[in-house]
């Protein structure tokens, strides 16, 4: 039995909310409690911060949301009513926008999807997911987005109850599209080299409701492998690294004996052969380099004109060059490529490591 709270300032109130979990199942039972105390909530009792995890009809107190403007004006903020200052003082959260300001306090409660005024406009409330939360993260690094992202996941098969190793963690936009592959029953490793990057990712993962679906660990790889409790472990295996083909190695032992996937991001074509040439040493098949490039057609309607083949074969009179007959024409649905498309971000190496006996 998991036992959480959040706290309201206003009438020292509290939520408390009983999860039942069973061995790898998904969560089966959640009853909401509503207590009123006299005295402070312990501090180990912490906020349920389950955004993420699960689909929610209400703002709580501690989500993360979505505040959508515009297509080009999203924010992420946490549903909280203060916040604190640079003077460590607590303090109304009020999130400015270019619509006027929003009262952060205001919104818990609501409903998601709902539409919120501001003192210059609206904006949309939104619960997150994966899509809305790359463009609206921060950026400790860069990172990768919706089109190379879809290809990394169809080429990993990565599927509900898969293990997956990644590594680099980075500012986690890719990790949360693997979590939302691979739960309820699989489990996402993922590392990386910086040490304060693992301490954010770790929280970020712990507030948005993810933390028992994935570890993060602070370690390089290249160097030092995934550790020995990985061996032959893993379903598929990411890399996103300065130089990936020093990993083939560590990732061939820990995935999984009956085989695996691997994908390699690089920047360079010239780091792509070198993890090609690696991963032919080391036993992998079926090596293909890809580049992702994303075009939008342009649809719509169109008034084509209809020929007269009938008035075309007949010889013209005078009468007839003088007339002026109404063109006739026919609507029909066009599709026309841009003159441009969007530029090259990387390329995507993917291999399969076949089962033990046919290595």
């Amino acid at each position: 039995l998991a036992l959480t709270a959040h706290h309201y300032t206003a009438n020292r109130s509290c939520q408390l909310t009983c999860v039942y979990k069973q061995p790898h199942r998904a969560l089966t039972t959640c009853v909401f409690v509503q207590l009123l105390v006299r005295s402070r909530i312990p501090s180990q009792v912490s906020c349920p911060r389950m955004s993420f995890a699960q689909p929610k009809t209400v703002i709580e107190e501690g989500d993360t949301v979505i505040l959508y403007l515009t297509v080009t004006n999203v924010y992420a903020i946490e549903a909280v009513p203060q916040i604190r200052n640079k003077k460590n003082e607590m303090i109304e959260y009020v999130f400015q926008t270019n619509f006027g300001a929003l009262k952060v306090k205001d919104i818990i409660g609501v409903p998601y999807g709902s539409k919120v005024e501001l003192s210059k406009g609206w904006a949309h409330v939104l619960q997150p997911n994966p899509e809305l939360w790359t463009q609206t993260l921060p950026h400790r690094t860069q990172i990768l987005y919706t089109p190379d992202i879809s290809m990394i996941l169809y080429q990993l098969e990565v599927k509900p109850g898969s293990v997956v190793i990644e590594s680099g963690t980075g500012s986690g936009s890719l990790s949360h599209y693997f979590l939302r592959a691979i739960r309820p029953h699989g489990y996402l490793h993922t590392f990386d080299f910086h040490e304060e990057r693992v301490q954010k990712a770790q929280e970020e993962f712990d507030s948005h409701g993810l933390g028992e679906f994935v570890k993060v660990t602070h370690r390089d790889v290249c160097q030092n492998g995934f550790g020995e409790e990985l061996n032959g472990k893993a379903d598929a295996v990411f890399l996103d690294l300065p130089a990936p083909q020093l990993a083939i190695p560590h990732a061939a032992k820990a995935l999984k004996d009956e085989g695996g996937r691997l994908c390699s991001f690089s920047p360079c074509i010239e780091q792509s052969l070198r993890v090609c040439e690696a991963l032919e040493q080391h036993g992998f098949v079926d090596v293909l380099n890809l580049e992702v490039l994303q075009i939008e057609d342009v649809v719509r309607t169109k008034n084509v004109p209809v020929m007269d083949l009938e008035f075309v074969k007949h010889k013209k009179s005078e009468s007839d060059k003088d007339a002026k007959t109404p063109k006739e024409t026919k609507k029909y649905i066009t599709s026309n490529a841009p003159n441009t498309i969007a530029g090259h971000t990387g390329y995507l190496t993917v291999a399969e490591l076949p089962p033990l006996f046919a290595r």
